[in-house]
């Protein structure tokens, strides 16, 4: 038996060495994995079985090399649900629950005006975002389309018992049997500037798909296909948010306010005071 507080005190010293951001979350996070219970049930656990102990220094090792946390446990959390998450796919960013929150708000706004709201999630990777649509305002229509067939089938299983419309598809081209329906579509979608290569954290740049990390020379192709898909989709007085890197604060709304299509083009900040996603409207 080994002590469960040393195990976790050596392991968030390797992590920390290793530059990993959050080295005592994450130590506490594997060691509740491989005892199958919460992070918040440790310091009632003195020691650790051996055998446990071996499993637990595997993944720690793993960890320091930068595989992702959510890779090891399998699974990311966001918002009320959990999604599963590896190699193959984007895994959920906590700041994007701001962006899913807002588009759960919209869609129970469309609700209590006494219609069932039709929402769209363009660039769906994992499914997160359409999953936790469903999982809150489940009177809502969800869709949802990823290009990328491994993130697909991540999506797959995550939607399976949602009742969310999932297809695979380009954003710029998906839903034209919704064309003028949608009352809010949301996108998390890629938005790193091909030139900003080297300041992409390791986990996300050795491991998320690069479709779903950048987005051309100033990573905002997509977001200006977004502009393009959303005069399509979305119904008057339809709403659309999309998430965008912290320094597109104000290059990612100006590509809705100078199309000249969009009222209400706003952006929001995220918990750390970061621009985080743009919103606007169409005209009602």
């Amino acid at each position: 038996m080994v002590s469960a507080r040393a195990l976790t005190a050596e392991a968030s010293a390797r992590l920390q060495s290793a530059g990993v951001a959050s080295p005592e979350y994450d130590a506490a996070e594997l060691l509740a994995h491989v005892l199958g219970t919460r992070r918040s049930q440790l310091p009632l656990i003195d020691e650790v079985a051996a055998a446990a102990a071996e499993e637990y220094d595997a993944l720690i090792t793993r960890r320091a090399q930068r595989e992702p946390l959510q890779h090891l446990v399998g699974r990311a959390w966001f918002r009320h649900v959990s999604v599963a998450v590896g190699p193959g796919v984007f895994v959920p960013r906590p700041e994007t629950e701001l962006l899913a929150g807002w588009a759960i708000d919209q869609a129970r706004a469309v609700l209590a005006d006494g219609r069932v709201p039709v929402v769209v999630d363009l660039c769906t990777g994992s499914g997160v975002i359409a999953r936790s649509i469903a999982d809150e305002v489940p009177e809502a229509q969800v869709h949802a389309v990823e290009l990328d067939p491994p993130a697909h089938a991540w999506a797959e299983q995550n939607l399976a018992d949602t009742g969310v419309d999932l297809r695979q598809g380009d954003l710029a081209t998906a839903f034209d049997d919704l064309a003028g329906q949608v009352d809010v579509l949301v996108s998390n979608p890629p938005y790193v500037p091909l030139e900003a290569w080297e300041s992409v954290a390791v986990e996300a740049r050795d491991h998320d798909p690069h479709l779903a990390l950048f987005s051309g020379d100033d990573g905002l192709d997509a977001i200006r296909v977004l502009e393009q898909r959303g005069v399509v989709l979305l119904r008057a007085g339809g709403v659309i948010g999309i998430e965008h890197a912290d320094a597109q604060g104000e290059s990612a709304p100006a590509v809705f306010s100078r199309s000249g299509r969009w009222e209400e083009v706003r952006d929001h900040r995220d918990l750390a005071g970061r621009p985080r996603y743009l919103t606007a409207r169409r005209p009602r």
